[in-house]
């Protein structure tokens, strides 16, 4: 989580977490026309061979009453209910003979079943890998070779759906002899049934959760399987894929020596087609540009990339047992926003654990810089070892812990990721911590003179114990934040109340209750020496936050 806050590249698959992963066909072209799913029917021969196509080359079921497996492919079974099929009792009646399942290299999926006596198989997969395969399409006429004009047409269609920004799955079939062996070499001569156009809808809080991560400071780039033109439509639509921005392709990508890919790098917001190498290649590409990058995934390919980089994010709900164990951190609702959420978490968790840090060495700066006084200027102690004890026991605890409770603030995201190579120890913070420790001491010296001058060494001691003390309680509320109490409002962390009350009670037990002033070395005070000790242990906190309320006003 502390590491998120370094991220400043999140490279993103699209499906499932840009996107509701919620796929739905709209259109259906078949016979060079338009269909809605529930308009085809059964007895147009090309319409029953695409729907065949449809259910049995496809691995979703119902289970127990419920659609299970890929969504593009629950989609597409969906889509032949509409249309009068029965998922079931086509995969009874039709059961699968041979297959060459999904894999990223071919993008595509071939089933062979027995239908009416013969042996045909069935194969769907991406309008530019399965069209060059095709020497025949199924017409109204029936089947005919198909010509130059019908695969331009082909294409025009499948580039209007990506404009879109729907995914397009072509759907193929050929009949095979029955000696014939199928293999990947059978993939090929197919006859073309038609073209299914789906909907992934982004998720409503996407576009959100992209402009604050671009406020943050972080580059959102997308990483998809789907066409270019598709990818690039909902890009823009989630606001990823800006006018000086480009989209390219895998294999345009193999065709770019890493020279100009570190050229290009920062143009490219969106990557179309790509298998697991080039995911690979792509985030080491920003890691040797100094990034720190985050890698969303879910399938079984995308392991070695979720290992190269910085943070792999793997997928709850849809990834893969493999994706999972190779990454640092696994998203339960499969959601782009809820990264932004961490990445803002974890800068949260850095800037607790520092306002802590800031808060402990502040105030023990101020108990040395007063003993080191005392010591030079051979004056009595300001403090028995029984007080330090009790500062550090009282003061070192609970307000500390307070400080970690803190909430993430609204300008987090308004920050830039930090470099994870700076200390913690930055010129600005050991000087915040030494001024602030100064006044603190200065104001717990102060006390401790008055003390000198109308009591005696014990009541002295005793002012300097108590400012010390109060003023580190009231010191707890300026650690909390860079901004003032005023804009964070007092009571948005409710611990750091509790806190200064609980250690207020046991400063008040240790100088109001007689029998405990042996224990501790106090002296009685008169009501002038309690008002002095107030006065002292807040000046430093009314400065302090004076000061950030006047910078926030010049801002």
């Amino acid at each position: 989580m502390e590491s998120l806050g370094c991220v400043s590249v999140i490279c993103s698959d699209k499906t499932g977490t840009l996107t509701q992963n919620r796929m739905t066909v709209q259109q259906i072209y078949v016979n060079s026309r338009l269909y809605p799913p529930e308009l085809l029917s059964k007895e147009v021969p090309v319409h029953k061979y695409l729907l065949y196509d449809a259910v049995l080359n496809n691995d979703s079921a119902y289970i127990e009453g419920k659609l299970l497996g890929d969504p593009t492919e629950a989609a597409l079974v969906q889509m032949a209910e509409r249309a009068g099929m029965n998922e079931e009792a086509m995969k009874s009646y039709y059961p699968r003979a041979g297959e060459i399942p999904f894999d990223s290299r071919r993008k595509l999926m071939s089933t062979m079943h027995r239908i009416e006596g013969k042996r045909v198989l069935f194969t769907k997969g991406a309008v530019d890998v399965l069209l060059p395969r095709i020497s025949h399409i199924w017409t109204g006429e029936g089947i005919r070779l198909m010509r130059e004009g019908d695969r331009q047409n082909l294409m025009e269609q499948n580039i209007e759906f990506s404009k879109q920004g729907l995914r397009v799955l072509t759907f193929a079939c050929r009949e095979m002899n029955e000696d014939e062996r199928l293999t990947e070499k059978s993939e090929a001569g197919y006859t073309f049934l038609g073209m299914v156009a789906m909907m992934d809808p982004p998720r409503p809080e996407t576009r959100n959760a992209v402009l604050n991560a671009k406020r943050a400071g972080i580059r959102t780039v997308m990483i998809t399987g789907d066409h270019k033109i598709t990818a690039s439509a909902i890009a823009e639509k989630i606001g990823i894929l800006g006018d000086e921005d480009m989209a390219i392709s895998g294999p345009e990508l193999d065709d770019m020596p890493e020279e100009e890919l570190s050229r290009k790098l920062e143009h490219i917001s969106v990557y179309s087609r790509v298998s697991p190498e080039h995911k690979i290649r792509i985030v080491r590409s920003w890691q040797k540009k100094g990034h720190i990058v985050a890698m969303t995934g879910d399938g079984v390919n995308d392991a070695p990339a979720l290992k190269q980089a910085d943070i792999g994010v793997a997928m709850g709900k849809m990834g893969t047992e493999v994706s999972k164990d190779a990454s640092a951190m696994i998203l339960t609702d499969d959601n782009f926003a809820t990264i932004i959420k961490a990445v803002a978490n974890g800068r949260n968790v850095y800037r607790n654990i520092r306002n802590a840090i800031k808060f402990l060495l502040s105030g023990n700066m101020a108990g040395i810089l007063c003993v080191l006084y005392t010591s030079f200027r051979a004056l009595p102690p300001p403090f028995a070892p029984v007080h330090l004890l009790f500062i550090n026991l009282l003061t070192d605890s609970l307000p500390a812990i307070a400080i970690g409770m803190e909430k993430a603030e609204a300008d987090l995201l308004a920050q830039k990721p930090r470099n994870p190579k700076e200390g913690i120890l930055t010129k600005r913070f050991v000087l915040q911590v030494l001024l602030q420790g100064a006044l603190i001491a200065a104001c717990t010296m102060t006390s401790y003179h008055t003390g000198m001058v109308t009591g005696s060494e014990a009541a002295a001691s005793t002012m300097a114990f108590s400012t010390l003390t109060l003023a580190r309680l009231f010191h707890g509320f300026n650690c909390r934040s860079g901004h003032s109490i005023l804009k964070i409002g007092l009571k948005s962390n409710l611990w750091s109340i509790m806190a200064f009350e609980a250690g207020a009670v046991l400063l008040a037990a240790v100088l109001f209750i007689p029998r405990l002033h042996t224990f501790f070395y106090v002296a009685d005070l008169n009501a002038r020496q309690f008002i002095t000790i107030f006065i002292f242990a807040f000046i430093p906190t009314l400065v302090i936050q004076a000061f950030k309320t006047i910078r926030e006003s010049l801002h």
